[in-house]
């Protein structure tokens, strides 16, 4: 039997999601699914996050990031296919790492 195929999903999350928690949210979400990635917030008021995994996990991960933290709104998500080289951003050693504002 064949290992599952993993993918990496770039997200833009748009709406309340600065000052609220969001990226904590985000990495203990990504943790609780086992995912490989990063999370970061930027200067233009969204937050940024790269996800590597399988498919169906991923889906739902996206579906938590829609729900957020308590205190959030989530306006709209952008979703664009990443790359294991948009995986270098994370600290070394990490499988999942919050990043410095972009």
């Amino acid at each position: 039997m064949s290992e599952p195929a993993h993918i990496v999903v770039h997200i833009v999350v748009h709406g309340r999601v600065q000052g609220v928690g969001y990226r904590a949210f985000v990495a203990r979400e990504a943790g609780r699914h086992a995912l490989a990635g990063w999370v970061r917030n930027c200067r233009n008021g969204t937050v940024e996050a790269l996800f590597k995994g399988e498919p169906d996990v991923i889906n739902d991960m996206i579906a938590a990031c829609r729900r957020g933290p308590f205190g959030s709104r989530v306006d709209a998500i952008d979703q664009r296919a990443g790359s294991d080289a948009d995986l270098r951003a994370r600290v070394p050693g990490e499988e999942f790492s919050v990043l410095p504002t972009f």
